[in-house]
């Protein structure tokens, strides 16, 4: 299923610092953060990729925790930048995180495939890209995403236990079967079988992703329901699962929610000890 997201702004490049696109985003309150989009040559998938960082206002001493957040299909590295995510990300004050949106494609789940090693992507150039350009803390990084950047949190993260400090799958595209998935989501069955992130929680659910914290929500009426239950029945109470907040899968959703995402990824971050 194609994620219902929109490209909310317009993007006009103002300076090219040390590498690093610095650009203006139009129609957006940013609450004073700053917008960067690095360029990255990825031996991973064999193409030129963007990445969009967003560094908080505020600025205490340190170095950052680190969230990357992956994107739904259909969309690009600047899908999210949108006034709900500027607003919740402010309102975390001295606790707000460096953000970093990679581009995944069109259709690429974030999983390594024939077209390219997405999860290997996020985890060997975007991150330490991030890290090294940005001072970003490597031992305080989460990851979550939405639709089907939340299927590719949770697999990314369950192939690498014990990297992050948090995984959140916001409206998450989980399937409880090869035969319920989207087109192109998978090459074939034993592609499906591979990243089938329910079947990996049942297996061991008190060591998916190597401890960190686990987050899932979605609207009542989301269309992933079935496979976002399974996968909350499987992890149990490792999981902070939520299911029956109001709305869809679309922006509108997202929108009223960023809030308590970002609250989740800051205290994670916060609290984390790696």
């Amino acid at each position: 299923m194609r994620s219902l997201r929109l490209l909310p702004i317009a993007l006009v490049v103002v300076a090219i610092i040390g590498g690093v696109v610095i650009e203006k985003l139009v129609s957006v309150d940013r609450h004073g953060a700053q917008v960067a989009k690095v360029e990255i040559d990825s031996k991973a998938v064999g193409q030129r990729l963007p990445t969009t960082v967003v560094v908080p206002a505020n600025r205490p001493g340190g170095r950052r925790p680190l969230l990357v957040f992956l994107h739904g299909r259909g969309g690009d590295n600047n899908s999210d930048l949108d006034d709900a995510f500027f607003s919740a990300l402010a309102a975390l004050g001295p606790d707000a995180p460096l953000v970093a949106f990679p581009n995944g494609g069109d259709h690429s789940y974030w999983h390594d495939r024939s077209d390219g090693k997405w999860s290997r992507y996020v985890t060997r150039e975007v991150i330490p890209t991030v890290v090294r350009r940005f001072g970003a803390d490597p031992r305080r990084v989460a990851i979550g995403g939405i639709s089907m950047g939340g299927f590719g949190a949770y697999d990314i993260a369950r192939l690498n236990p014990g990297r992050f400090c948090a995984v959140g799958g916001h409206s998450p595209a989980l399937w409880r079967s090869g035969g319920e998935t989207a087109p192109d989501a998978f090459e074939n069955a034993e592609d499906f079988g591979r990243h089938d992130v329910i079947a990996a929680a049942r297996a061991d659910p008190s060591g998916f992703a190597g401890g960190a914290r686990l987050w899932l929500d979605a609207g009542e009426s989301d269309p992933f329901q079935p496979g976002d239950r399974a996968f909350r029945a499987a992890l149990g109470s490792r999981l902070n699962a939520h299911l029956s907040w109001p709305g869809g899968h679309d922006d509108g959703y997202w929108n009223a929610n960023w809030p308590r995402y970002a609250r989740f990824y800051a205290r994670a971050l916060k609290q984390c000890r790696r």
